[in-house]
């Protein structure tokens, strides 16, 4: 098997873990009483939406992933990728189940940062493989301001 290959699988294993753990810890999450009963966007997409986003995300970002580390497999590198695991799996809790608005908008601001890091920085590594991260950070800039909404009208 090709060291991409192997990369590949294991940024995907990693990846959906990250989403299966942060959907774990978010309780009921979407279908929540909280969640029902707050002010959101008008621009909230419908439910559906999410599922869709993040699985495409995930496959996208394991490729972009895959071939940063073979790139520039360097720890600096997977450092930052073990930074934006932590954050985004701790904001599913802090907002869904804890309800801790404010953390989980800085948290979520963070990791738009990072990923926008990721993006522009490695762009010289990777050329046009930097669309495939592109989707990250977009999501990410929407859910930020999801995230803002709900602070600033709840």
């Amino acid at each position: 098997m090709s060291p991409f290959i192997k990369n590949l699988i294991i940024f995907l294993i990693l990846n959906f873990a990250a989403l299966g753990i942060g959907g774990f810890l978010m309780g009921e999450g979407p279908s929540s009483e909280y969640y029902q009963s707050i002010n959101k966007a008008p621009w909230t997409p419908p439910g559906w939406v999410f599922g869709i986003a993040w699985t495409t995300i995930m496959v996208c970002f394991s490729l972009y992933m895959a071939y940063l580390v073979h790139a520039d497999n360097s720890k600096v590198v997977l450092g930052l990728y073990a930074v934006q695991w932590i954050l985004n799996v701790s904001w599913n809790p802090l907002f869904f189940d804890l309800h801790l608005v404010l953390p989980a908008l800085l948290v979520i601001i963070a990791l738009t940062l990072l990923v926008g890091y990721f993006l522009f920085h490695y762009y010289s590594h990777l050329g046009a493989k930097w669309l495939l991260i592109a989707p990250y950070f977009v999501w990410l800039c929407i859910a930020s301001s999801l995230n803002g909404y709900i602070q600033i009208y709840n």
